[in-house]
């Protein structure tokens, strides 16, 4: 009777399961639907050497029809299939991270203006010793302004002046 685990140690490598490439093949057809979503200046950007799938991409734009969409999308996918995706897929992470440094130094800034409003004082000496040339007298005025603007009702207006202070703080001076 043979081994059956001599049976599979033939010599030969196996390759990816059925499910593996499945995966991988969902993997294609989403980057693809994803650059679908691009412009012809952010496509011309990216690294795509087949121009099948660069005309494919471009021509999803024409079809309004939702099953017509879906085929087509998966006949990008389709041609995802005979490209190495991972180029592809570094040029999009290049394009999104100044987006998202961006987003990120702009919920910092908030954060930093809601302690500063809050704390008052203490928060102005923490603006200060962030930036050593911002201006202590109209940070004060500031903070002051946006109690007033508190207990009258009335729009935050001081609020929005302080955000853009320290944004510019941030800007001229890192």
């Amino acid at each position: 009777m043979r081994d059956p685990q001599s049976e599979l140690d033939d010599g030969q490598e196996e390759g990816p399961s059925k499910s593996e490439l499945k995966r991988q093949m969902h993997a294609r057809q989403s980057l693809g639907e994803e650059l679908t979503q691009l412009n012809d200046q952010q496509l011309d950007g990216l690294p795509i050497a087949d121009e099948q799938l660069l005309r494919a991409i471009r021509e999803t734009r024409r079809i309004r029809s939702k099953n017509a969409l879906r085929r087509h999308l998966q006949y990008v996918g389709k041609l995802m299939r005979n490209i190495d995706p991972e180029p592809i897929t570094e040029a999009l992470e290049q394009m999104r991270r100044p987006a998202s440094e961006a987003s990120a130094a702009f919920h910092q800034l908030e954060r930093l203006r809601e302690d500063v409003l809050v704390k008052g004082v203490s928060g102005v000496e923490m603006v200060i010793q962030r930036w050593p040339q911002a201006d202590r007298q109209q940070l004060r005025q500031l903070v002051l302004q946006h109690q007033r603007e508190q207990k009258l009702g009335k729009p935050p207006a001081a609020s929005r002046k302080l955000f853009r202070y320290l944004r510019e703080l941030q800007d001229n001076h890192g």
